[in-house]
């Protein structure tokens, strides 16, 4: 228990001299993940908006699917960008691979169905008679829609802690898709398993550190949101 007590002390010194490869992995694993989680919501809340006023068999099938590409191995999507940003790839032109960009779109399809089942869900939980009376009313598509994301809009923040909680914690796309570059496409996850393969395990608990500190404090905006949601019903 000594090594791990004196990385523990050692990771903590990295932190507060701002270690440059520490402080770089922290920034890319932040910005890469916050650009995914975006990109994810403008697609995803529209999706399950029209998913919601839609009763057809065909919503029905397409809820089951958002919801079953929840259980996708993050290195399964990784090995499909890899697939098509590859030379050989469709999209291999765009030198998408083992840039930062390219691990943007990874987790954009990895938070997509995140944000779409869990939006999805709140909007099932909201009354029904908001449905029923907007359409006696004839109210307009855009009046609906705005009227949906207020009622909806702590869950909807809920989905969107969720998925960029799932994001920035995921390290198949990283690896497969971003390659680890140093300074680079390097992120928390990823640096975390090289620095520990390397025996460098100070490095590796600082990631860890900021990990759990970011975990942390979505843990607390989460159950602040659902304390909040609980008192308006009540």
């Amino acid at each position: 228990m000594q090594f791990l007590s004196e990385g523990v002390t050692h990771a903590v010194r990295l932190l507060i001299v701002g270690d440059a490869e520490v402080i770089s992995a922290a920034w890319n694993s932040v910005w890469i993940s916050i650009s995914a989680v975006l990109l994810a919501t403008a697609v995803s809340v529209p999706i399950a908006i029209m998913l919601y006023e839609s009763k057809s068999w065909v919503s029905s099938s397409l809820v089951v699917l958002f919801r079953a590409a929840l259980n996708l191995p993050t290195v399964f999507i990784g090995l499909v960008c890899y697939a098509v940003f590859s030379r050989q790839g469709p999209l291999g032109s765009a030198e998408l691979l083992y840039s930062p960009y390219g691990v943007v779109t990874g987790e954009f399809m990895l938070a997509v169905p995140i944000v779409v089942s869990l939006t999805f869900g709140t909007l099932q939980g909201l009354d029904s008679r908001i449905l029923e009376t907007m359409r006696t009313l004839h109210v307009g598509s855009r009046l609906r829609w705005i009227t949906y994301i207020s009622e909806a809009r702590l869950g909807m923040m809920v989905a969107v802690l969720t998925a960029f909680s799932r994001c920035i914690t995921e390290l198949g796309i990283a690896m497969m898709v971003g390659g680890n570059i140093k300074f680079h496409t390097r992120t928390l996850t990823t640096a975390t398993a090289l620095e520990t393969s390397r025996g460098e395990f100070a490095r590796g608990i600082a990631m860890c550190l900021i990990l759990l500190l970011i975990g942390g404090c979505i843990t607390v905006l989460l159950a602040w949101m659902q304390r909040t949601q609980e008192s308006i019903r009540a």
